[in-house]
C-alpha cells in the first residue's frame, strides 16, 4: 500500500514510499534496488565497468574519489548479486553441446597460497557455465629459502587437502549437469580429472583428453577454455602474472571471479571484431543481450533464488583464507 514518499538528500528526487499489509513494516522503491542502503549507488555500474577492464580497487578509488575499501565493498555487493543473476538464468538447466574444463591458476593473499579455478565452458558457445575452487599447495622451482618458508608455514597452518582438486572438480560437473543426463567433456591429461568423473553418479561423461602443448587454435577442442584462461588474464588485475592487485582474501577473488561471468556471458558479444550475440544468446539462455546496468538495476534475493549448496558457500562469504586466521563470515544486516 502506497504511503507517501520522501525526498533524496543528494539528489532532491522523490522515492515512493510503501506499507506491508501483512506484517505492518514500511520499505521504499530503494529496497528494491541494488544500490540499497548505499550512499552513492550510482558508483556501482562504474566499479563494475572497470573491474572488468583491469583495474585494481586503489586505481578505482582514485579516479572515483572513493576509498580503496568502499570499493571492494561495491565488488563483493556486486558478486554476489553476479551469482544469483547467473543461476537465475542458467538454473540447472540440460547442456546441449560439447563444453571444456580446465584449471586457471592464481593465488591468495601470497605465492605460497595458490588457487586452482576449475572452469567450465562450452566449446560451441564459449558460455562460461560455472567454477569451484581448491586451495593447493605451493609448487614448482623454489630456492632453498623458499622450501624453507613453505614448511614453516605448512607446520603452523596445515597443508591443503591433496585431494581438492580431485573434489571440486566432481562438485563443478555435478553441479553444471543437474539438468543433464549425459555429457560430452574434454580437458587436458591431468590426472585429477578422470579420478573426479568416477565420483559422479547419475550422468554419463563422454571424457576426450587433449594434450596442453596441442596449438592452441580455434580448431583445438580446448579452444573455448584457452579462451576464458586468456581473458581472465588480461580482464582480471588480480590475475595477472605480475602485479600487486592480487586478491588478498579467496572470497574477494571469488566474488570477482562472479562478476566477469556474467559479463563474459551476458554482456560481451561472442566476437570481439563483430558487435553480435552473446555467449548465453548463442547457448540458448537468455534472448537478449544485456549491458551491466541492466544486470544489476534490480537486487536480487537470495531467499527467491536459491543457489546450489556449493555456491551459497560463496554467497556467504564462508570461504576464507588459511594465512588469515581473523577471517570471519559475512553477517548481513541491513544489506545483503
Amino acid at each position: 500500500m502506497r504511503k507517501g514518499v520522501f525526498q533524496n538528500r543528494r539528489t532532491g528526487r522523490s522515492i515512493q514510499r510503501y506499507r506491508c499489509l501483512q506484517c505492518g513494516r514500511f520499505f521504499s522503491q530503494r529496497t528494491f534496488s541494488t544500490g540499497y542502503w548505499l550512499r552513492r549507488p550510482e558508483l556501482l555500474r562504474h566499479v563494475a565497468q572497470r573491474l572488468v577492464g583491469c583495474s585494481g580497487f586503489r586505481q578505482i578509488a582514485r579516479e572515483l574519489g572513493v576509498s580503496p575499501q568502499t570499493v571492494a565493498r561495491h565488488a563483493s555487493r556486486l558478486g554476489r548479486q553476479a551469482m544469483l543473476r547467473h543461476w537465475k538464468h542458467f538454473d540447472g538447466r540440460p547442456i546441449t553441446e560439447p563444453v571444456a574444463l580446465d584449471s586457471f591458476v592464481s593465488f591468495e593473499y601470497s605465492q605460497y597460497y595458490p588457487i586452482h579455478f576449475h572452469v567450465l565452458a562450452g566449446r560451441d558457445s564459449h558460455y562460461f557455465y560455472g567454477f569451484t575452487e581448491s586451495e593447493c599447495r605451493r609448487s614448482g622451482r623454489m630456492t632453498r629459502r623458499q622450501k624453507v618458508r613453505r614448511a614453516q608455514l605448512e607446520a603452523r597452518l596445515g597443508r591443503p587437502d591433496p585431494k581438492s582438486n580431485e573434489k571440486e572438480v566432481a562438485a563443478l560437473v555435478a553441479l553444471v549437469t543437474r539438468g543433464s543426463r549425459a555429457l560430452d567433456l574434454c580437458t587436458d591429461e591431468d590426472q585429477a580429472y578422470p579420478r573426479a568423473l568416477r565420483r559422479l553418479r547419475g550422468v554419463e561423461v563422454r571424457h576426450q583428453t587433449i594434450s596442453s602443448r596441442a596449438t592452441r587454435t580455434p580448431a583445438n577442442p580446448l579452444f573455448a577454455i584457452n579462451l576464458l584462461d586468456l581473458l581472465l588474464r588480461h580482464s582480471s588485475a588480480n590475475h595477472k602474472r605480475e602485479t600487486i592487485a592480487y586478491s588478498k582474501r579467496r572470497k574477494s577473488a571469488i566474488e570477482r571471479m562472479w562478476l566477469f561471468l556474467v559479463w563474459r556471458n551476458y554482456v560481451k558479444s561472442f566476437s570481439e571484431k563483430k558487435r553480435g550475440q552473446t555467449s548465453a544468446q548463442k547457448a540458448g539462455v537468455t534472448e537478449r543481450r544485456w549491458s551491466l546496468r541492466a544486470l544489476f538495476r534490480r537486487r536480487l534475493f537470495p531467499e527467491r533464488i536459491r543457489l546450489p549448496e556449493r555456491w551459497q558457500l560463496h554467497y556467504d562469504g564462508a570461504i576464507l583464507t588459511r594465512a588469515l586466521v581473523a577471517g570471519r563470515i559475512r553477517q548481513p544486516r541491513y544489506t545483503y
